[in-house]
């Protein structure tokens, strides 16, 4: 579906205060946002994490600054932060997920036929900058560095010439914010665990402002389960939120167990959720001999893993959780 700029006209920048926006308790910062969503704004997630990174996100969102990037391990949350705090700014953003055949003009538009006549539809890239939006990058090291080096001006603050609509000069609204989330710093992936990521080119990193996102912190976790889970024993909860963050150290290969190498699959809070669910859901089954919390993990995360992992996976399950559960 492509991108057009119906609605985007009528968005009424407003100061907000901080505090009351993220927290619900006023703190006398102030930062900008709008009035009211638009149809680009993300739908708010009332059961979203915001650990302690994301005062960082919100100090760059606060004021004009350096383009943002933020690096991390895969479902650290990394994308989905920066969606909910536009969410609650009811800032639009215009998300796009780099690969390899991406090129610069799909992020600022191109000629169509419309009506019998040839016009110019904006990309995702040319509507924030109008309008004032978010523009996110997802998967930054996925991008070819010639591409990503094309970007230098926009991340410089100049406008965007575009050629193909007359030459048409757009110059960045006050508001608009360039985000580029990715798993690797820019610098390569030393780990051999995202494969073709690609090493960006030093100037064009030197103009982001960089940010690095972790998993959440198991407390916020737990309060999550509680609110997702509330039929599960504690207990039960918090360790399936250890052995969370064992497949999660598993993955990053940072276990300090036996298990040998890093693994190929791993937890997202959102996993999590579903795993705890899940295991609500199933627990009848317990009455038939089957363990509820191991049926859910497979239908969670076991079944995208391999076979070896799979059944490691089953194993760290087997000795961290009492027959029954």
């Amino acid at each position: 579906m492509p991108h057009t700029d119906s609605g985007l006209h009528a968005l009424q920048p407003v100061d907000l205060d901080a505090g009351a926006v993220f927290s619900g308790t006023p703190s006398g910062r102030m930062i900008k946002g709008y009035r009211q969503p638009s149809t680009y704004t993300p739908k708010a997630d009332p059961d979203h994490i915001f650990h302690e990174t994301t005062r960082d996100i919100v100090v760059w969102l606060m004021t004009a600054s350096d383009p943002l990037y933020v690096f991390g391990p895969t479902g650290s949350g990394k994308s989905s932060a920066i969606r909910q705090l536009a969410a609650r700014l009811n800032y639009p953003v215009f998300e796009v997920t780099g690969h390899g055949r991406l090129e610069f003009p799909d992020l600022v538009g191109h000629l169509s036929v419309h009506q019998g006549s040839m016009e110019f539809r904006y990309g995702p890239l040319a509507l924030a900058m109008k309008h004032g939006g978010l523009f996110l990058l997802n998967e930054l090291d996925l991008l070819e560095p010639a591409t990503a080096t094309g970007l230098n001006g926009i991340l410089d603050g100049q406008p965007l010439c575009i050629p193909e609509n007359g030459g048409e000069l757009v110059m960045p609204h006050p508001m608009f914010r360039f985000a580029a989330t990715a798993n690797t710093n820019g610098g390569s992936d030393e780990t051999g665990l995202y494969q073709g990521t690609l090493r960006q080119n030093l100037a064009f990193l030197d103009r982001f402002w960089l940010c690095e996102m972790g998993y959440p912190e198991p407390a916020a976790e737990e309060r999550l389960l509680e609110r997702i889970a509330p039929q599960l024993p504690a207990p039960l909860r918090r360790t399936m939120i250890d052995y969370a963050n064992e497949v999660r150290r598993l993955f990053m290969g940072e276990s300090g167990t036996a298990h040998g190498a890093s693994i190929e699959v791993t937890f997202s809070t959102r996993t999590l959720i579903r795993w705890a669910d899940l295991t609500q859901r199933f627990q009848p089954l317990a009455r038939q001999g089957i363990q509820p919390v191991a049926y859910a993990l497979d239908r969670t995360l076991g079944f995208k893993a391999t076979r070896e992992t799979r059944t490691l996976l089953h194993e760290i399950a087997q000795r961290m959780f009492p027959t029954g559960e």
